[in-house]
């Protein structure tokens, strides 16, 4: 017989399998010796308060054998099969083409930068000598944005589609099953290159096309329909451009939410785009250690004892300011702050964790919502309004941190009482920190209102505010800033009937799992 069961452990009790079968035979009234195993459906962790506690979600077997889920996908010939252009290879792109695949189409990948073995040079070019490869950095690449930038697969986009689908598929392509079972699955920036090449290999096998170092210069278009996307091949060593046209059955365009090019080239051809909300603000960064100590209740003299079988504490802050949310994004425990910038003459942060979020620091976004109506003085870009102001920020803190990838940074309760920080605390963002006094750089907008949720935060977790805490500028690329509409049902562009916006470029995502389901309902579209 098999039964669903809820268990509730201490950290300890929920680590050995012996006290989980005593478990499970006390809930059941069943002998331990006819409990033939258990699965772990799903594990989270309850901190409320200081007696810290375990949920666990299992599957029990009772006099049967314990059945092993096996998850593959299987590649399929479609070589020769209609081709769909899948512009970006991010998490859109790429669950976009194996759902093709699936589907009996062949796509066709188009991704302006390098494959993740050849992109690890550009991070590290940009980490030690503050260089930018506007086509190959975190945002642009094989994987998109998401390969190195944590692989968090946490979403509230159950609405949206099948997330467990997702997951699975992650799993099929060499991610750990535990991915299945934790409240907040996380593959980790170490691990994730391995999955995205996977999954590439398998596009390949199955007769799809992936071209590299490919740019999207523009689009032929005939009876409101792309008959052709026109790129130019990107080299290194051949300064001669070479351009290629890929005709068009159907486009999905996965772009990505960085992909400015792409927002202008619509505009230029008076495809339409509309502005929309978006986030910006800082990245802050503390001791994961004081993190540890605030949400498990303990003194940092006893975070070892209590992080024995517990993971790197993590945390969720909300906060209305002036009518607008403050809140926090890509919390990265264990992480480190990576730059993230798209191109020279800009400051762009962001962070990620690897699997073992193992590292000293622990750091998030805090971010303001920006709505379009604020930005008045930018109403002569239209729908790009947003998009300048991005711009302008991540150059006033790429100046601010003396025209390199040298970041402003300034000590948390500092940039609280508005005061100028003659001490900043260590910080994992490689290429250095400068202090500068952020709270009268960012616009009052931003600036005022971090500063209120700040206190808010510090409220709510006392010890957060603390000069042993650093915030970084800027943090500007957490949502698109325009929206490429689409029909409701068909998906299609209202205007080209055979475009396809999808994922967080396009405005439809927030995060890898979204972004996937989307390109995955794209090509169900199509």
């Amino acid at each position: 017989m098999i039964h669903q069961i809820q268990l509730v452990l201490s950290p300890k009790e929920a680590a050995s399998d012996s006290i989980i079968r005593i478990a499970i035979s006390q809930e059941l009234s069943v002998d331990p010796a006819h409990i033939s195993g258990y699965k772990i459906r799903k594990r989270s962790v309850d901190a409320r308060s200081r007696r810290i506690k375990i949920n666990l979600s299992l599957t029990v077997f009772i006099d049967e054998p314990v059945t092993e889920q096996k998850f593959h996908w299987e590649p399929r010939d479609v070589s020769n099969a209609e081709s769909v252009i899948v512009i970006g290879a991010g998490p859109a792109g790429l669950f976009a083409a194996l759902r093709l695949i699936e589907l009996g189409k062949k796509p066709i990948v188009i991704e302006r930068g390098k494959d993740v073995r050849r992109r690890r040079r550009d991070l590290a070019a940009i980490n030690k000598q503050h260089i930018i490869n506007p086509d190959s950095n975190y945002c642009f690449g094989e994987g998109g944005a998401g390969t190195y930038s944590d692989g968090k697969l946490y979403t509230r986009s159950n609405k949206r589609g099948n997330v467990q689908e997702i997951l699975e598929l992650f799993v099929a392509h060499g991610a750990d099953e535990n991915i299945l079972v934790e409240a907040h699955p996380h593959i980790g920036t170490n691990k994730l290159p391995h999955i995205i090449v996977a999954m590439r290999e398998n596009i390949l096998k199955s007769g799809g096309e992936v071209h590299f170092d490919t740019r999207v210069t523009d689009f032929v278009i005939s009876n409101n329909k792309i008959t052709a996307v026109i790129t130019e091949k990107i080299s290194e060593t051949v300064s001669t451009s070479v351009t290629q046209e890929f005709a068009a059955n159907h486009v999905i365009l996965a772009t990505g939410h960085s992909a400015r090019d792409i927002f202008e080239l619509l505009q230029r051809r008076n495809i339409l785009i509309e502005a929309k909300s978006f986030a910006m603000g800082v990245r802050a960064e503390h001791p994961q250690a004081l993190i540890d100590s605030l949400q498990y209740h303990c003194g940092l003299n006893e975070v070892a004892v209590a992080r024995e079988y517990l993971p790197a504490a993590s945390y969720a802050l909300v906060h209305q300011a002036d009518g607008k949310g403050v809140y926090s994004f890509c919390m990265c425990p264990g992480g480190i702050i990576a730059p993230c910038a798209t191109a020279p003459g800009e400051v762009v942060t962001n962070g990620w964790s690897p699997s073992r979020r193992n590292n000293p620091f622990a750091n998030s976004g805090i971010v303001v919502a920006v709505d379009p109506s604020e930005l008045k003085e930018y109403a002569q870009h239209g729908a790009l309004a947003g998009l300048r102001y991005q711009q302008d920020l991540e150059k006033m803190a790429w100046i601010a941190g003396g025209k390199t990838q040298t970041a402003p940074a300034q000590a948390l309760e500092d940039f609280v009482k508005g005061k100028l920080s003659s001490h900043l605390a260590d910080c994992s963002y490689q290429p250095g920190i400068t202090s500068a006094p952020l709270h009268e750089l960012l616009p009052a907008a931003i600036g005022k209102r971090l500063q209120e949720g700040f206190k808010a935060f510090g409220q709510k977790m006392r010890g957060y505010v603390t000069n042993d805490a650093v915030i970084v500028g800027v943090e500007s690329r957490t949502s698109s800033p325009v929206r490429i509409p689409r029909d409701n049902e068909k998906l299609h562009h209202p205007q080209i009937t055979n475009l396809y916006p999808c994922g967080e470029g396009a405005g439809y995502a927030g995060g890898i799992v979204s972004a996937a389901i989307d390109g995955r309902k794209c090509a169900e579209a199509i």
